[in-house]
């Protein structure tokens, strides 16, 4: 049996974690390389105590071409900046790249110098890359030897707003997209706002009118629509471990109403494994632990509300990954995920 070589850049945090666990159920997986930037050669079961047993490898301090050599496919789940830097060399060295940072997501560097304050390190490719959303870029992702994988939040707006955008059902101009999220979002690094007597029987926004994924979810949705989508979005901070609800308030076009887009939502996603349209209000315990992403709609006097509900670690980032993974290699899109 052909088993792909799986490598992943920055395997210390929480998505890297559960990306392992997908992994380690899927039959054509095989993990042959951690890597870590600390000079210390850590056993995973050191890093990741729930692997114990599970995975015998150490965590090596590798570059992008040692890596490179010893995958066919490598996870970057490093951080923005740093995931640019390896990138070229990782595809030089023959592999293909699945990344988790937003490095490769927005059409052009004066966008991404805008959000991330940084100049990007590998420029040429922006607005070429793949964006890793099977449901809107399967074909486009079967080919493709560099898949940026989406934001979290940017899956719990773009699967609701795509269909009914496309089909002119809602209005480009005026969305608001209101999003809460568990404390895993902001990754393993330690942070004062994600100190547990900080957080703890507390919400609160952040990023309000300067929040990251702004510029994604805009883009993006203007990719698969060919419209200009103006959005506002404020993410919250939730005290729970993992997922997300977001609830999209749009303008409605002609006799677009609650059953009218739940209607074009169910006929769009019919026949996708991951995207469940559902008559009750989605709940983050619905999704919890699974690469679905449950979406429904309401009529609440002149505007449409969508509501979606996802897990921020596996459809928002590690299930979304091995989605990827499956479809470039032509395997079934479920394996390892259901």
């Amino acid at each position: 049996m052909f088993m792909v070589r799986i490598g992943i850049l920055g395997a210390t945090g929480y998505t890297a974690l559960e990306l392992i666990k997908l992994l380690l159920r899927h039959p054509e997986a095989e993990i042959s390389v951690l890597t870590t930037r600390q000079e210390e050669r850590p056993h995973v079961s050191e890093v990741h105590p729930q692997l114990n047993g599970r995975l015998d490898l150490r965590m090596e301090n590798f570059g992008p071409r040692q890596v490179a050599e010893r995958s066919d496919l490598v996870f970057c789940c490093l951080p923005h900046g740093a995931a640019a830097e390896a990138t070229p060399e990782l595809l030089a060295g023959g592999a293909r790249v699945i990344d988790f940072s937003a490095d490769y997501r927005l059409n052009d560097a004066d966008t991404f110098r805008q959000w991330y304050h940084a100049e990007h390190l590998d420029p040429q490719r922006l607005g070429n890359v793949v964006y890793g959303l099977p449901e809107w870029f399967r074909k486009q992702i079967q080919e493709a030897d560099l898949v940026a994988n989406p934001g979290c939040y940017p899956t719990s707006a773009i699967l609701p707003l795509a269909p009914l955008l496309k089909g002119g059902l809602i209005e480009p101009q005026d969305i608001i997209i209101d999003s809460k999220s568990g404390v895993t979002g902001a990754g393993r690094t330690p942070k004062l706002g994600f100190h547990y007597p900080e957080c703890n029987e507390s919400i609160s926004a952040y990023g309000v009118g300067s929040h990251r994924h702004t510029p994604e979810i805009s883009q993006i949705l203007g990719r698969i629509t060919g419209r200009d989508p103006q959005v506002i979005f404020t993410p919250h901070l939730v005290p729970m471990d993992r997922g997300i609800l977001s609830v999209i308030y749009a303008r409605p076009r002609g006799q677009c109403d609650q059953g009218a887009a739940m209607e074009v939502l169910r006929e769009t996603y019919a026949s996708e494994p991951f995207v469940r349209v559902v008559d009750h209000l989605p709940a983050t315990k619905h999704t919890s632990l699974t690469n679905y992403c449950d979406i429904t709609a309401r009529t609440v006097q002149d505007r449409l509300l969508l509501i979606s509900a996802e897990d921020n670690l596996i459809k928002g980032a590690s299930g979304a990954a091995v989605q990827n993974f499956n479809v470039m290699y032509g395997f079934p899109e479920t394996t390892g995920l259901v």
